[in-house]
């Protein structure tokens, strides 16, 4: 029987609700059908990957290494010199430039023309498929309890939240990535505007946490109040018949960050991971990927539909500056560092 194993970026495995057995068929795939997926996408997104992937690949073999974006890029890092992954699915920002240029394949899709234009690959090697909008996770049995209606950031600085509102650590984590750089894009970048803002949510006693899930299932299950997150993981709750938690987009406006997927530099089944990439990218698998989920944005130009997540027009955007969030990510990280210990974070 093909199986996929489910393992932590520290190799254990970890309980989770996916099935051992992603496809049917017999002996174990062999070699050249077994695929080593390092991602940090949702379990939501990973049973709706190893459905489609294993339609379009009856054979295929799938073993997924789950862990942030910051475990598993530095896992590739060390393994360098003796690829174990074949590939990496999510925690790959466009801000991040050329940042990871060593460890991954200089190679994009079949279909890199058939994107949006603004999500063609800005480094050659991200194949860019899907975007992250930044949403707050709240938990409407606190809110009531609080006697709060909570919409924007304004509204995170009540005191009554303090030491009740989580947030993925930026130093390592995408999602939290995410949402620093909405903050620019609300409040300006680079001004005492931001700034000012983040050290206040500081002083509110924000909580930094190891692992972006923990934002939006921790607030789920009653730990904190708010979690600073992302759509597709507080729209994955809903899915599953969450009824206690609530998607917010930011009043203020709400942008998104486009994330990737690439080929890990001499992956021993790099051909395998090839054929998976092209197919996710084209249009007929960004639109089985985006109506089997319902709750990711895709950056096709061909049409689909979204079960569990609000149409784009119902939605406040605002601008996102890619090219200085790249440019500026080391300094904005410091001086996050610098106002996160002062306020007393370890």
């Amino acid at each position: 029987m093909n199986r996929k194993t489910f393992l932590a970026a520290g190799g254990a495995l970890v309980a989770s609700a996916l099935t051992l057995a992603a496809c049917s068929g017999g002996g174990g795939g062999g070699d050249d059908n077994h695929l080593v997926l390092y991602s940090s996408m949702t379990d939501n997104d990973l049973n709706v990957f190893i459905d489609i992937v294993g339609a379009e690949f009856p054979d295929i073999d799938i073993e997924i290494v789950n862990g942030s974006a910051g475990e598993l890029t530095t896992r590739i890092q060390s393994e360098s010199g003796n690829p174990q992954g074949d590939m990496m699915w999510g925690g790959l920002d466009t801000a991040d430039g050329d940042r990871y240029t060593d460890v991954f394949e200089h190679w994009l899709s079949d279909h890199e023309d058939e994107l949006l234009p603004e999500y063609r690959s800005p480094n050659g090697f991200y194949n860019v498929d899907h975007l992250s909008t930044v949403a707050f996770a709240v938990n409407t049995d606190i809110e009531a309890e609080l006697g709060l209606e909570i919409n924007g950031y304004e509204d995170l600085l009540d005191p009554r939240l303090n030491g009740r509102i989580a947030m993925a650590d930026p130093t390592s984590s995408s999602s939290a990535w995410n949402n620093i750089s909405n903050i620019m894009a609300v409040y300006g970048y680079d001004t005492d505007e931001s700034w000012d803002y983040i050290e206040a949510l500081l002083d509110n006693g924000l909580v930094i946490v190891s692992s972006s899930s923990i934002p939006f299932a921790s607030t789920e299950d009653g730990e904190y109040a708010v979690g600073l997150t992302y759509e597709d993981g507080i729209a994955a709750l809903l899915k599953s018949g969450a009824s206690h938690i609530r998607l917010v987009y930011p009043e203020e406006g709400t942008s998104a960050s486009a994330f990737g997927t690439a080929v890990i530099e001499g992956a021993p089944n790099a051909d395998l991971a090839k054929q998976v990439i092209n197919y996710l990218m084209s249009p007929d698998g960004q639109a089985a990927y985006a109506e089997g989920s319902g709750t990711v944005r895709m950056t096709t130009s061909a049409d689909y539909t979204l079960e569990f997540l609000p149409s784009y027009d119902e939605v406040t955007w605002v601008n996102r500056d890619v090219e200085w969030l790249t440019e500026n990510r080391e300094s904005v990280v410091d001086q996050w560092t610098e106002l996160y210990t002062r306020s007393g974070g370890a």
